[in-house]
Order: C-alpha cells, then sequence, then structure tokens
C-alpha cells in the first residue's frame, strides 16, 4: 500500500529506473520504490521529469501536484483510465438519483459541521454549542444552508472576529494551501475509482473540473484548520508548506483501525461511492480521531 508523500523543492531530475523513482540533485542522487509513494508534489519549476516516470507514476495511481514559480499548486495530472472498467463506472455516476445524492450530501455535510464543533470543543469556545444547533437543523440536502452558517460561525471563533474567508492574509494562504493538497488527494481517489472528478454531488459549477472531490473533501477540511490554527503562520514559505502537506501523514480512526489521513481518504472516499450505487448512507465511512 502507497504510504509516502514526497515533496520536491529543489533543482532535481527526476526518472524511472528499475521501479524506482531516481532523483538526482547536483551532488546527490536517491531512489524511492514507486510501491510506496501516494503523492509526489512538484514544489520548484527547476525539476525536470521524464515521460517514463511519468506514465509509470500515473499507472500506479501516485497523484503528481505542480506548482509554480510561486511554489503555489497550479495543476495536477489525472489518468484517463483509473480503473478498468471505468465506462461502466461512469454510467453508474450519471444515472445517480437526487435522492441518494441529496442523502449523501446531508451526511456530508452534517459530519462536517460536527468535526468543526469537535475542534471548537478542543479549543474551548463557547460557539460550539451553536454549531450543535445547526446540526439538528439540517435538512435534506442543507436547503437551509447551514453548513455556511456554520462555517462563518466556525471560521470567527477559530481565527477572530475580523477574519474573512476572502482576505489577503497569511492564514487564508495556508489554509488555501492545505485544502489544495486535501483535494488532490480526493481526486486521485475518485480517478482511481474509474469516477469522473467534474460531475459532483452538489457542486455543480461548470469551470470547476474538480466538482465532486469538492463535495467528498469537507470533512476532511478541519484537520487544516487544525494544524494552521497551532501554526499561527506569518508567512507561507517552504516549512510551513512542508507542514501542511504532512497533515496527509497524521493519524486518525477510520472503520476502527487507526490510519494515516491518507488512507483514510481512500477508504472513505470508497464508502461513499458503495453508499451511492447501493442507495444505502449506512455504508459510508467517516474518521474519527481517537477510538
Amino acid at each position: 500500500m502507497s504510504w509516502r508523500v514526497i515533496v520536491i523543492s529543489n533543482c532535481s531530475k527526476l526518472d524511472y529506473k528499475q521501479d524506482y523513482m531516481v532523483v538526482r540533485k547536483k551532488t546527490t542522487t536517491s531512489k524511492v520504490h514507486l510501491s510506496e509513494i501516494s503523492l509526489l508534489l512538484i514544489e520548484s519549476t527547476a525539476v525536470s521529469l521524464t515521460t517514463c516516470l511519468l506514465c509509470e507514476l500515473t499507472k500506479r495511481k501516485v497523484k503528481i501536484i505542480f506548482c509554480d514559480e510561486k511554489r503555489n499548486p497550479c495543476s495536477e495530472l489525472i489518468s484517463y483510465y483509473g480503473s478498468h472498467d471505468t465506462s461502466a463506472k461512469i454510467r453508474k455516476q450519471i444515472e445517480w438519483k437526487k435522492d441518494i445524492k441529496d442523502l449523501v450530501w446531508t451526511e456530508i455535510v452534517t459530519e462536517k459541521i460536527r468535526k468543526q464543533k469537535e475542534f471548537l470543543n478542543t479549543i474551548e469556545k463557547k460557539s460550539s454549542e451553536q454549531l450543535l444547533q445547526y446540526i439538528d437543523q439540517v435538512e435534506t440536502g442543507d436547503r437551509t444552508n447551514r453548513e455556511g452558517h456554520a462555517a462563518k460561525v466556525y471560521f470567527n471563533s477559530v481565527f477572530g472576529m475580523d477574519f474573512t474567508r476572502t482576505s489577503s492574509s497569511p492564514i487564508n494562504a495556508a489554509l488555501n494551501y492545505g485544502y489544495g493538497i486535501i483535494l488532490s488527494a480526493f481526486n486521485r481517489e475518485i480517478a482511481a475509482n474509474g469516477y469522473l472528478t467534474q460531475l459532483g454531488l452538489f457542486h455543480d459549477n461548470m469551470f470547476n473540473m474538480f466538482n465532486l472531490g469538492s463535495d467528498l473533501m469537507e470533512p476532511f477540511r478541519v484537520p487544516i484548520d487544525k494544524e494552521v490554527y497551532s501554526m499561527k503562520p506569518e508567512k507561507l514559505e517552504n516549512e510551513e508548506k512542508i507542514q501542511l502537506v504532512n497533515v496527509l501523514n497524521h493519524e486518525v480512526i477510520i472503520d476502527g483501525q487507526r490510519n494515516y489521513i491518507n488512507n483514510a481518504i481512500k477508504l472513505y472516499t470508497k464508502s461513499v461511492f458503495d453508499a451511492l450505487n447501493e442507495n444505502d448512507i449506512s455504508l459510508i465511512r467517516f474518521y474519527r480521531n481517537e477510538l
């Protein structure tokens, strides 16, 4: 099972040799077996890769994220066929009924607010009681937008009453970077399971290639929020970015077992597809922080 998150931050040449990714720098050469790699983040524009390596990584469903000259994620590599039965999976996806999509979305939204409430409890914020009320008020498909109301209360409680998600600040930069990493991990699993990232449950933006990933990732935003809260970033540079990427290696409990968040994403995503295909929301497996 792949588990390593590899970040390439400096001038390097990456190529493929006998099931290994070979990283050649000016003075050093290192190797990583492809079976160990879950995500490859190319953070520098001074990195060159061979097409042979890219093809082998794609075959093994390794998520590859490319950054721009400011070291911010700007694109990712998604294979055409993530599964041997992709065509059948896409037909199923198109046929998902609105009723089951609304029910799954309701479960996702409720779990997201629950995770936000738990974090507010952890940092001893009284506003957690207000989020508990929002959980009770969530309707099918979240028609009354309890998620949006909860988000405003939540972010103001965590980062201060003057904080908004639209402002230009190191906190927002860190949140956006972390969310981008989480979204890419979900896109990897969606493609690996044979589905389209464009067709979402709730998100339906014609300009968003990752509507489904944007849906599924919602409960997994909170680990990024926790990390940014503890960091209290005054800047977003290499050290802070590595810390955010490493959130994928934090441990949670899912389906009664301890797993890295990176693997919990895999298990949770598969369970959501099972719920959609079997018309049974009880199949969804959310993560927990403790047993």
